[in-house]
């Protein structure tokens, strides 16, 4: 062990160069490193599963048409089904929406439902009248 006795009441050395550095950077110093950035998120981004959209027939169509009209002028609960593209990557996925029709717009081509929720027509895959 060696006796510190000499220097104990020196006072500590200060940089006439570099100004103090504080203990928050100081800390920094020693926190961890990720040399690959976003990686993590590369990962799960090509690991998340998407859907292709069906064709229908034109049958199938019609049948959804027809639904879809019926169900507007009697003001009767539907479930539609909808394919939602994936902003990020190619496919979506489907999604189902219950309630009353309150409106078809065939110019912008929306069915809009009474809780204010607009679906594509051309996205729509089935549509269910509840009873």
């Amino acid at each position: 062990m060696t006796d510190y006795s000499s220097i104990i009441d020196h006072e500590h050395y200060k940089s006439k160069k570099r100004p103090h550095m504080s203990l928050h950077s100081r800390a920094a110093q020693f926190a961890p490193f990720a040399a690959l950035t976003g990686l993590d998120d590369a990962v799960n981004e090509t690991g998340r599963l998407t859907s292709e959209k069906l064709i229908l027939s034109e049958d199938t169509e019609n049948d959804i048409d027809r639904t879809l009209r019926y169900a507007l002028l009697t003001h009767k609960n539907v479930t539609i089904t909808y394919f939602l593209p994936d902003p990020l990557k190619q496919g979506g996925k489907y999604m189902t929406i219950s309630g009353i029709i309150y409106k078809v717009d065939m110019n912008e081509e929306v069915v809009i439902m009474n809780d204010g929720s607009a679906i594509l027509l051309y996205s729509i895959t089935d549509v269910t009248l509840e009873n």
